[in-house]
């Protein structure tokens, strides 16, 4: 019968559990150089079995012994990874939003802030696109022009000069006239 190489090393599950917490104490990327480590010496350089044993991605344990073996840290660009915002991938859709916007926005009357504030929807604005001539497979999503818009501290609310006059004060109008 063929034996494990957990239990050829004789590694117990105390023994993994204590290497698993361990090494998540340790910070990039000399985590990944101690994973490649671990691998080496206790797992006889199989990453399969470290990856049943801990749970660890093969292919990170993979660098961290190639890591290990060189001496040179491999650089991870984290930055890069981010997914580009729409305003980048199409710098017209920003213009076109402001010229669309821009008509239909007032700012506070205190000025107080640089928010301004109108009564047009996100949905509203992507209409105007659309009839701007924007295809409708280019255009972001509904909830992503409302991102967009607050972004650009655009604030969808309505403007203040339609606020509706309260009733009680529409009441004393009404009571005025119909007692003269």
């Amino acid at each position: 019968m063929k034996t494990s190489v957990l239990e050829r090393n004789g590694l117990s599950d105390e023994m993994v559990a204590l290497i698993s917490r361990l090494i998540k104490q340790i910070p990039w990327p000399n985590r990944r150089q101690a994973m490649g480590d671990v691998t080496m010496t206790l797992l006889d350089r199989k990453p399969r079995v470290a990856e049943t044993a801990f749970g660890w991605n093969r292919k990170t344990i993979e660098l961290g012994m190639n890591e290990c073996r060189t001496g040179i840290t491999c650089v991870n660009d984290i930055s890069a990874r981010r997914k580009p915002k729409i305003e980048e991938k199409h710098a017209q859709l920003i213009d076109d939003i402001h010229e669309i916007m821009e008509p239909q926005t007032q700012a506070q009357s205190h000025l107080r802030t640089t928010l301004l504030y109108s009564n047009m929807t996100a949905k509203t604005v992507y209409n105007a696109l659309q009839e701007k001539g924007w295809a409708v497979e280019t255009l972001p999503t509904v909830r992503t022009i409302s991102n967009i818009l607050n972004r650009h501290e655009y604030r969808l609310r309505t403007v203040e000069k339609s606020q509706v006059q309260k009733k009680r004060n529409i009441r004393m109008q009404s009571l005025k006239t119909f007692g003269q």
